[in-house]
């Protein structure tokens, strides 16, 4: 079980943004048309098959507007479900089960979103030493969570921001001068974990000299990859990515590469069909 990686302060500063944006100062539909000291029971169910991610947030989301709301979980994060699963049933004031409704089912939808597309990824490797890493292209403020989603189908976590560790592309090479000149810079400041963004076999080989501690294979094609991986021998970890599509990565796993990122998981992962139903 992968642990869910905000903490309770955290979850409440995520909800009450969430609904400052939504409820604002009133929902005015439930609190004109649902009389006060109505009640109801619904079921969140999963309307096509999928992975779950985000069923932590289900219930301090429904409480923060009633905390006398019950909710009961039926399905871990990481859980493979299938069309019409039930994911919780929740009981309690009308007015609250309402307003909080669209939250809980666009956060649940959007990260399960990310852990079924990952899953789709991470079966397509299968049987290959290859690992699938997620990137830092994602929704700005939900960086945290979209990564924990992809854990949930998953992927590893490649490094959550730009204080993790260096990573040297293109345009710091351009402005450093070289491949050589910007791995001398990361050293000389002092960093231990030095991965350079290379484009040709050539800045491979420069990497490599320069004391990088690991490669990222940059739009490469399987047979330059192969290339670039003899060059190497095995002597830096080596990741490939730009452009990994589903019925690209098995090729690109099958050249021996250690890890492949993929920035569509957090991109553009589609939304889940999830529902609440309501029962009474």
């Amino acid at each position: 079980m992968i642990d869910f990686p905000l903490s309770q302060d955290q979850v409440a500063t995520f909800i009450d943004a969430a609904f400052a944006e939504d409820i604002g100062a009133g929902d005015v539909t439930a609190n004109s048309v649902i009389p006060e000291a109505a009640t109801l029971t619904a079921a969140m169910n999963a309307r096509e098959d999928m992975v779950l991610a985000g069923a932590p947030l289900i219930e301090p989301i429904f409480r923060k507007l009633d905390p006398n709301i019950q909710v009961k979980i039926n399905f871990q994060d990481g859980s493979c479900l299938s069309s019409c699963d039930t994911i919780a049933v929740i009981s309690g004031s009308a007015r609250a089960l309402l307003s909080a409704e669209r939250t809980a089912l666009n956060i649940l939808q959007h990260l399960s979103g990310i852990a079924t597309l990952t899953q789709q990824y991470v079966k397509a490797i299968d049987e290959t030493k290859t690992k699938l890493l997620d990137t830092r292209k994602t929704i700005p403020g939900l960086r945290v969570l979209g990564k924990y989603a992809t854990a949930c189908g998953g992927a590893h976590n490649h490094r959550m921001g730009l204080f993790d560790a260096v990573m040297i592309k293109d345009n710091h090479i351009a402005v450093a001068g070289s491949v050589s000149a910007a791995v001398e810079g990361a050293l000389s400041a002092g960093q231990t974990k030095i991965q350079v963004e290379c484009d040709t076999l050539e800045q491979v080989s420069e990497a490599l000299e320069a004391d990088a501690t690991s490669l990222l294979l940059d739009n490469m094609p399987p047979e330059t990859l192969r290339k670039a991986l003899k060059i190497v021998a095995g002597r830096i970890p080596c990741e490939a990515s730009g452009g990994v599509t589903l019925n690209s990565i098995r090729a690109i796993a099958e050249t021996g590469v250690d890890y492949i990122s993929v920035g569509r998981l957090t991109q553009s992962a589609p939304a889940v069909d999830i529902g609440l139903d309501y029962s009474s």
